[in-house]
């Protein structure tokens, strides 16, 4: 049985919350959470050394759906990808744009985490103008 929308936005913001702690743990630092541009939004922007990362955050109360990480789909990456642009001008310094994926599963002897670096580039027709 699917989630209803308030248990969806409750998986959601623990997702969140353990992807904050899942980066931090693995060196990232953290610049922003739920970052807005008009309608769009980033889960979590981080910095990982040179690079300024995007990492969209996919929670799911259990696999039987699916892998988290297969919902950012091609509609989601150029959302993403608005943003971002917006996002790169207001940073002072000139780092790397990068788009990572943290797929998380909440399982009976806790999260699973999956995280895939550069989970999709932008090409030059899909960059918003």
């Amino acid at each position: 049985m699917p989630l209803t929308r308030t248990e969806h936005l409750r998986t959601g913001a623990t997702g969140e919350e353990l992807a904050c702690g899942w980066l931090t743990a693995n060196g990232f630092t953290l610049l922003h959470r739920n970052w807005r541009h008009g309608r769009h939004e980033i889960d979590i922007v981080a910095r990982d050394g040179r690079f300024l990362v995007v990492v969209e955050v996919k929670t799911r109360s259990s696999d039987r759906w699916g892998h988290p990480e297969a919902a950012v789909d091609r509609a989601k990456q150029r959302k993403l990808m608005a943003a971002a642009e917006a996002l790169v001008h207001s940073i002072p310094e000139d780092l790397e744009l990068r788009f990572d994926v943290l797929g998380i599963t909440l399982t009976a002897g806790g999260p699973a985490f999956f995280h895939i670096p550069n989970a999709f580039y932008p090409t030059l027709h899909e960059q918003a103008h």
